[in-house]
């Protein structure tokens, strides 16, 4: 059902209306600037992600790697330490990317960046499998001996080696609860310290590269190579993940103000806080929360702004909010939180922001829950009266949450409006549509005729939104243009 609730003309101006971000003339040129530079630092990244994995082979070789295959047994022996440098040089680079190093979160996003660092599990697992493996056959064809035999006299002889032995079965408990069948049958909390020993296992990795490794040899390039990629790496995850989180908790001390009931499950939680002002523009982008009360310190939660922060003193003091809904026994416990709970967090995080436009104009999809980063996100991205378009998608008018402060926003800054309620159709599953659009013969050009020229920002469900996303594609958007915000981990 196609329901048009507002057209694209402003409101009147006989009222004030709060000062928010215009397109100008020239910003369609500005947001393709943005986006060049953007996809030019991606591909920097990628291409000093890759040339990492080369430099390490390379410097083993230019410290005469290669010049001790002589033999079958040398060659087993080489083929293991290669397949080990380039196996330990992508967990590093597994934990830059889940770092979120400012860098790399402005480029690719959070999103992108952790769905690279899972795709890097199994190429890094089964290259350090191989090296373990080769290792074995090529000292053991040195010895008389088989692998069984001679990774047992490894274990026993090596002082060190046990360690590598450990870290080899933690490198497989993390990968394997990273998929997705299995770690869908655990909550996120046994799943985030299951992964916790990835930081195990690259510290008993180590030692017996000491003992019978060439890594840290001394009067080497690999020793400097990977002293410094090594410290680098590490230094990173405590400054962005320990570090900055705590000094941006100490710089906004935000406590809990008031818990407001928006629909049946659904909670807004305002906060007041000081310096929210460097907050602003950060809408469509998310936090993660920790609420510092009994039995929820220890639940961190990642959620978008629900509205802009409002500042009304000169220290930046001021107020922001977020909207939750109860999807799970964390999510749940947030609606009993009382006033005066302080609130430690990190961020913000991700590009689902306006740091992700390439077109002056935009198109926001929204479904459920997911209809409230772009609350957020529709306060203060610019555009120009007519060149907007939201649609909200729902079971019913109460699944639209902040709809009435969306309707506000949008009758203020000339946006197109359309709710699309209704049950899913039941004959075309892969449709984000209600069944009566559907039997219409609508898609997502029937609301928003201007798709090629727009970004298209996509919140909600992961099933829904890969509909929505084919929708887009099918209708010629370019992969570039669209902007989705996953709900799952």
């Amino acid at each position: 059902m196609k329901t048009q609730l507002l057209p694209a003309s402003p409101a009147s101006s006989g009222s004030r209306q709060p000062d928010r971000p215009r397109a100008s003339r020239g910003t369609a040129a500005l947001f393709a600037a943005q986006h060049r530079r953007r996809m030019l630092r991606a591909d920097l990244l990628t291409v000093v992600a890759w040339a990492s994995v080369a430099a390490a082979v390379a410097l083993w070789l230019s410290d005469g790697g290669a010049a001790a295959i002589n033999s079958p047994a040398s060659a087993f022996t080489a083929a293991g330490i290669v397949a080990g440098l380039a196996g330990m040089d992508l967990v590093l680079l597994m934990l830059l990317l889940a770092a979120r190093i400012p860098l790399v979160d402005r480029t690719i996003g959070h999103d992108r960046a952790l769905e690279f660092h899972r795709k890097l599990g199994k190429p890094s697992l089964y290259l350090l499998l191989a090296h373990g493996l080769l290792i074995a056959v090529g000292y053991g064809m040195a010895e008389g001996l088989d692998p069984i035999s001679e990774s047992i006299a490894l274990w026993v002889l090596v002082p060190d080696m046990w360690l590598a032995f450990v870290s080899m079965a933690l490198f497989l408990a993390v990968v394997i609860t990273s998929l997705v069948a299995v770690r869908r049958r655990f909550p996120y909390e046994f799943w985030y310290a299951v992964h916790l020993l990835t930081y195990a296992a690259v510290g008993t990795s180590l030692p017996h590269q000491f003992s019978v490794g060439g890594l840290f040899a001394e009067g080497t390039w690999q020793r400097w190579y990977w002293l410094a990629i090594c410290t680098f790496t590490g230094a990173a995850l405590l400054y962005f993940r320990v570090a900055q989180p705590l000094v941006a908790t100490s710089r906004h001390r935000l406590t809990v103000s008031k818990v407001e009931r928006v629909a049946a499950g659904v909670v807004s939680i305002e906060m007041t806080g000081l310096q929210l002002g460097r907050l602003a523009g950060t809408g469509g982008r998310f936090f993660v929360w920790r609420f510092l009360a009994p039995g929820l310190w220890w639940h961190s939660h990642p959620f978008s702004l629900s509205a802009e922060p409002l500042v009304w003193s000169a220290d930046g003091g001021g107020r922001l909010r977020i909207t939750v809904r109860n999807l799970g026994r964390g999510s749940a416990q947030l609606a009993r939180l009382r006033p005066g709970t302080k609130v430690m967090v990190a961020g913000p995080y991700g590009v689902f922001s306006t740091a992700a436009r390439s077109r002056d104009k935009v198109v926001m999809i929204g479904a459920g829950i997911g209809i409230t980063p772009l609350r957020a996100l529709l306060e203060r991205t610019p555009f120009a009266p007519g060149d907007a378009t939201v649609i909200l998608r729902g079971h019913t008018e109460q699944e639209l949450y902040l709809g009435s402060e969306i309707i506000d926003i949008c009758r203020q800054r000339g946006v197109r409006l359309f709710h699309a309620t209704g049950p899913r159709s039941r004959g075309d599953s892969a449709s984000w549509l209600p069944e009566d659009a559907v039997r219409s013969g609508y898609s997502l050009a029937s609301y928003a005729p201007d798709l090629a020229a727009s970004d298209i920002y996509i919140c909600g469900p992961s099933a829904w939104a890969a509909n929505v996303i084919a929708d887009a594609r099918a209708a010629g958007v370019r992969p570039e243009q669209i902007h989705h915000e996953r709900f799952d981990w």
